[in-house]
C-alpha cells in the first residue's frame, strides 16, 4: 500500500495543481522563449549593430546564453529555500521575478539611444530572467509530481513541460501577428515592444492562479520528520551539499537525459529562425509560423508521451524520442531547404514530436530519480547545469557551424551527436515508473546525532 505522501489527491484537487502550474510555466517560458526569438529577429540590429547580420546574431545569442548561465544558480538558491521552505511560496517569488524582468525589457532604450548602456541593461535583465527560470522548472514540476499518485505520475507531470511549447506557442503567435499586421520598420521601431509588455497582464493572472494552491503533501510530510529530527539532535547538511555527497550520480543521470533534448529543442525553435531568414533568405513569417504549427502538436503530445511512460517506463519512451531525433536532425535541414513553408513546417513539427518524447517523461523521471529532502536542489541542478551545456550554447554553436562551413551538415552532426548522448544516458539508468515519492531510496549514510558527530570530533575521529 502507498503511503500517505504518495496518494493521489481527487482527480479536482490535482487538475488544479496541475492548472496552477501550467499556467505559471507558460507564461515564464513566453518570457523565456520571447527573448529567443526577439534574439533572432530584432535584438541583432537593435542591441547589436553590426555589418555582417550572422555576427549581429552571434553576439544576440551570446546574451541569450547569459540567461542560461543563471539558471543554475536560480536552481541552488530556489532548490534550498524550496526544499527547506516549500515548492509554493519559491513558484510565486520566480513568477513575480521573471514577469519584472521580462516587462522592463519592453521599456528599453536601444543601442540608438544610449550607446554600450542598452546591451548592458539588456544583459542584466536577462540574467534576472535566466535565475527565475532556473528555481521555476524544478518547482512546478514537483508540486504535480508530489501531488499526484505513482500510478498516473508521468501523465500529470508531464502538463507543467507543456508550458514550454505553450509559452513558445504564445511567444511565436504574438510576434507572428504582429510581423503579418506590421511592416518590418513599424515593428523593428516600436512593435517589438508589445510581447515585452504583454508579460505584465499575463503575470498578473498566474500569480492570481498560483497563490490558490496548496503545499505538496510529500513535502509537507518530509517536513514533519526533519523538524522531528532536528529535535532529536540530528545535524542535516544544506540540500545542496547533499544532493553532492550522496545523489551525483542521479545529477549526471539528470544532465545525460536532458542534453540531446535541450540542444534539439532550441535548434528546432530558435536557430531555425536565423537559418530560415538569414541563411535561406525567406520571409520572418515563414519561419515564425513554422514554429506556431509546430509548437501547437507540441502542446498537444507531450501529455501523451507523458502517459505512454505510465504503460511502458520512462526509458522507453525517451529512447524513442532521442534515436528518432538523432535520425531526423539530417532529414529536418534538407527539408528546410526545399524553400517551401509547407515542408518547412512539417520539418518543425516531426521534430518537435520527437523531442516531446523525450521531454514529455522527463518531469516525472528525473523527479524520480531524488529523495523528497534534495529532490528540488537535485532536480533543479541537474536540469540547469544540462541547460549551460546544451541550450545556452546550441544556437551560438550552430550559428557559428554555419558561418564557418556555409552548411547545415555540421549542424545535422550536432544534433545526432547531443540526441545519441541522451540515448546512452537513458539506455544505463535505472527505471523509475511507480517510485513512492515519500520514500527515501538514495544511498548513503544516514545524518548522525550532532552530539555523535561532535564526540568524535573531539576524540579525533
Amino acid at each position: 500500500m502507498a503511503s500517505q505522501g504518495s496518494a493521489p489527491q481527487s482527480r479536482a484537487g490535482i487538475g488544479r495543481i496541475v492548472a496552477a502550474s501550467l499556467v505559471g510555466t507558460t507564461i515564464e517560458w513566453y518570457d523565456f522563449f520571447l527573448y529567443g526569438s526577439a534574439a533572432a529577429l530584432v535584438f541583432n540590429t537593435l542591441f547589436f549593430p553590426s555589418s555582417d547580420p550572422l555576427v549581429g546574431t552571434l553576439l544576440s545569442f551570446l546574451t541569450y546564453a547569459v540567461g542560461f548561465a543563471a539558471r543554475p544558480l536560480g536552481g541552488v538558491v530556489f532548490g534550498h529555500y524550496g526544499d527547506r521552505m516549500g515548492r509554493k511560496k519559491l513558484l510565486v517569488i520566480s513568477l513575480l521575478m521573471m514577469g519584472g524582468a521580462t516587462f522592463a525589457m519592453g521599456l528599453l532604450p536601444t543601442h540608438a539611444s544610449i550607446g554600450v548602456g542598452a546591451p548592458i541593461l539588456l544583459t542584466v535583465l536577462r540574467l534576472v530572467q535566466g535565475f527565475a527560470l532556473g528555481g521555476e522548472w524544478g518547482g512546478a514540476v514537483l508540486l504535480v509530481s508530489e501531488h499526484g499518485g505513482d500510478k498516473r505520475r508521468g501523465f500529470w507531470a508531464s502538463w507543467p513541460q507543456a508550458g514550454a511549447p505553450g509559452g513558445n506557442l504564445l511567444a511565436t503567435g504574438v510576434l507572428a501577428l504582429l510581423a503579418a499586421v506590421q511592416s518590418d520598420e513599424a515593428f523593428e521601431a516600436w512593435g517589438w515592444r508589445i510581447p515585452f509588455l504583454l508579460s505584465g497582464v499575463l503575470v498578473m493572472i498566474g500569480l492570481w492562479i498560483r497563490i490558490s494552491v496548496t503545499e505538496s503533501p510529500v513535502f509537507l510530510q518530509a517536513q514533519q520528520k526533519a523538524e522531528a529530527a532536528a529535535a532529536a539532535g540530528v545535524a542535516e547538511q544544506p540540500p545542496v551539499v547533499e544532493v553532492f555527497r550522496r545523489s551525483w550520480r542521479e545529477v549526471l543521470t539528470a544532465i545525460g537525459t536532458r542534453f540531446g533534448e535541450n540542444i534539439s529543442y532550441y535548434i528546432l525553435t530558435a536557430f531555425v529562425l536565423v537559418y530560415v531568414t538569414v541563411h535561406l533568405e525567406l520571409p520572418k513569417s515563414d519561419a515564425l509560423n513554422a514554429v506556431l504549427i509546430g509548437s501547437a502538436f507540441h502542446f498537444v503530445t507531450i501529455p501523451l508521451w507523458g502517459a505512454l511512460s505510465d504503460r511502458i517506463g520512462r526509458r522507453p519512451v525517451t529512447l524513442i524520442g532521442a534515436l528518432g531525433m538523432a535520425g531526423w536532425a539530417f532529414a529536418f535541414f534538407a527539408m528546410l531547404d526545399s524553400r517551401s513553408f509547407p515542408v518547412i513546417a512539417l520539418a518543425v513539427t516531426v521534430g518537435l514530436l520527437f523531442h516531446g518524447a523525450m521531454y514529455g517523461p522527463q518531469a516525472a523521471f528525473i523527479s524520480e530519480l531524488f529523495d523528497t529532502k534534495v529532490r528540488y536542489s537535485g532536480a533543479s541542478m541537474g536540469s540547469q547545469l544540462a541547460s549551460i551545456i546544451g541550450g545556452a550554447l546550441a544556437p551560438i554553436i550552430a550559428v557559428e557551424l554555419l558561418k564557418d562551413f556555409d552548411s547545415a551538415l555540421p549542424v545535422a552532426l550536432y544534433m545526432c551527436f547531443a540526441a545519441l548522448v541522451t540515448a546512452v544516458t537513458v539506455r544505463l539508468a535505472r527505471e523509475t515508473r511507480g517510485r513512492d515519492l515519500s520514500a527515501d531510496e538514495t544511498g548513503g549514510p544516514a545524518p548522525r546525532p550532532a552530539a555523535e558527530r561532535e564526540g568524535k570530533v573531539r576524540l579525533g575521529g
